[in-house]
Parts: structure tokens; sequence; C-alpha cells
């Protein structure tokens, strides 16, 4: 099955990602570059860049690591905007570091069949969640490691993404979290979706052309 309508908010796309070769790549990298983020100071979000902007070094720093997101803060409901735009279009260049690696297979994978701004692993540490907050985009969910206790709430959808070689669209221009409620870390490869058309499991089907096995 090339795709599977799970919920009103979230898809199934079957890439067959070979996970163990991924998640063994994941711990490499994860053991030579360490994680990015936008605020040391924060745990909830942990990132390893894959692509950037051609040669700039600063699009996979700073603010550009987590990105543009609108938030309920406080007690008064009032919602307020965190950071700022990333030009999500921009972010063609694979980084050097994952040239002639499985990483770059699937980031090949995904840009067959998707368009994509950025490509980042994201890792959150056990027992944490984000903020309730809504995204610019969809996004494209790669799980290499998770846990029943990984679950992503869009508005009022509770849901896990199992890590079974697929990817997930879920739809995070809708209020939403994600908590991570074991011992474990988890661990996805998530990307940026440019094109709002490829999220619709019914357009998917006409417009990809087939994933070999």
């Amino acid at each position: 099955m090339l795709n599977e309508h799970i919920s009103k908010h979230h898809d199934r796309i079957d890439l067959k990602i070979d996970i163990e070769r991924l998640g063994k790549a994941y711990l490499d990298f994860k053991y030579h570059l360490g994680f990015r983020t936008d605020d040391k100071r924060n745990i909830d979000f942990n990132a390893i860049c894959v692509n950037r902007i051609p040669d700039d070094e600063n699009s996979i720093t700073g603010g550009n690591v987590r990105g543009l997101y609108w938030t309920y803060p406080d007690s008064t409901n009032h919602e307020e905007q965190r950071l700022e735009p990333v030009k999500e279009h921009l972010y063609t260049e694979l980084c050097p570091e994952f040239k002639d690696t499985y990483v770059e297979e699937v980031y090949d994978i995904v840009r067959k069949h998707f368009k994509i701004g950025r490509m980042r692993f994201l890792m959150k540490p056990p027992r944490s969640c984000l903020s309730w907050h809504r995204d610019p985009e969809k996004r494209l969910h790669i799980p290499i490691i998770t846990n029943v206790g990984n679950r992503m709430i869009i508005e009022d959808i509770s849901f896990h993404m199992p890590a079974d070689g697929a990817a997930y669209i879920t739809d995070n221009t809708k209020y939403h979290n994600f908590f991570n409620g074991s011992e474990c870390e988890r661990v996805h490869l998530v990307s940026t979706l440019l094109e709002p058309r490829q999220t619709e499991s019914e357009k998917m089907q006409q417009e990809l052309e087939p994933i070999n096995d």
C-alpha cells in the first residue's frame, strides 16, 4: 500500500526505509556531531540538521534550528509568535558530513516524492513534552526510536507513530503537542513539507509514482 489515511490529521506513507540502518547512522552522528538547539536552557528540543542553505552554516544555527511557531504562553490565552520565519525553500544542500551515507539515501528518497524544506533528526528526552503550538507547515515524520508512550496530539486526536519504515504526514498547522512518556529517547527524522497538496492521501495516490521495494 502506497499510503493510508489514518486520521483527519495524519497519513501513513510506505517509503520502505531501513530503520535499523537509519538508526545506526543516527547514533553515529549523535556521537560525532551532538545536538543543535535554539536555546540550550530548553531540554525539550534537540536537533541534528541534515540539510542547509547552500554554503550557509548560519542556516543551521540559532532560531533556524527550531523555526517559527505560535503558542499560548500564559493564562491570558493570547497567541504569541516565537522566533522568525525560516526560508524553507532554500534548504537544498545536504550537509557535507552526511555525504555517501544511508542518511543521504533517505534524503534522496524523500526528495524524490516530496518537496521539502529542512530535514532534521529530532530527539525528545524521556518524560518531556513540547508546548501547545502550531507551525507554518505540515511535517513528514520517519520514526526511528520510539515507544508506545510517545504520542502526538493534534487538536483532539492523539496517536502513536511506530518505527515501521513508513513516513507519517502530520498537520502541524493545527495546534499540537508531542510528549515522550517513556524512559528512553524518542527520535524521528522530520522534514518540512512545502506543498500542501502532497499531504492529501487521495491526491497522492494519483500524483506520486509507485515506490519500488
